[in-house]
């Protein structure tokens, strides 16, 4: 069954854009678990505009289900990981200078590199995951790289979605049977809602979890956060 991972950075983002500590950022964590959510997902920038890295440490303790911390593994990141040492770490090539995240790996490129990081994390007993295009060639690098999953970045299937185009698919099906011949597991996210959740996860084999944050938050505005948790879990279990 695919998990549910909630992504809380915009959480954080509307804390600190007023100071202060509404909304309160562990009392969401605690509550979208007590709701149903499988997984808190935090992805922590260098400039700390939305989850701060203290934040990252509060939230170990809260986390009861799977902790999920997603970043570009510079040393400042590496060395939080390390530290808290959260269920999954999911690697993302994200530069400082990006509102949020517009890329994956290029798994080819950066062979050794990934190796190196990837063996690190998991010599500290964390899984690891790779933020990831549906390249079958970067898929099988990826599988070189000894990751345990990749994250099948979403948003152009969302783009075409949204536009009419279900083809749009196509490549995330072939790139996760790909992966799960690999043998790695399969993770995927942005700009997953709603509206395309069901269809995605029915045309993907072997899907493990999802990471959401900016359309669940966003749609919680409407329909409130318990609701819309019961919304996409009822999505992916049926």
């Amino acid at each position: 069954m695919t998990k549910l991972s909630v992504n809380i950075n915009k959480i954080a983002t509307l804390r600190n854009s007023r100071g202060g500590n509404v909304p309160n950022l562990l009392q969401v964590a605690k509550d979208v678990q007590e709701f149903g959510a499988e997984g808190v997902t935090i992805h922590p920038r260098p400039d700390e505009r939305h989850i701060r890295y203290q934040d990252a440490y509060d939230l170990k303790p809260v986390v009861t289900t799977e902790y999920n911390i997603e970043g570009n593994p510079i040393k400042k990141f590496m060395d939080l990981v390390l530290d808290i040492k959260p269920t999954q770490v999911t690697l993302v090539p994200d530069g400082d200078d990006v509102l949020t995240s517009n890329a994956g790996w290029n798994t080819v490129v950066h062979q050794s590199y990934l190796q190196e990081v990837i063996a690190e994390f998991k010599r500290a007993g964390i899984r690891t995951s790779i933020f990831i295009d549906t390249d079958l060639k970067l898929i099988e690098a990826a599988a070189k790289t000894g990751t345990d999953r990749i994250e099948l970045y979403t948003e152009n299937f969302a783009t075409e979605f949204e536009r009419g185009n279900k083809e749009a698919i196509k490549p995330y099906t072939e790139a996760a049977i790909l992966a799960h011949e690999l043998g790695l597991g399969i993770n995927a996210g942005h700009d997953l809602s709603l509206e395309n959740i069901q269809f995605f996860k029915q045309n993907i084999p072997n899907l493990a979890e999802v990471s959401i944050g900016h359309a669940l938050i966003s749609e919680s505005i409407y329909l409130g956060i318990q609701n819309v948790v019961s919304m996409y879990l009822h999505k992916l279990k049926g």
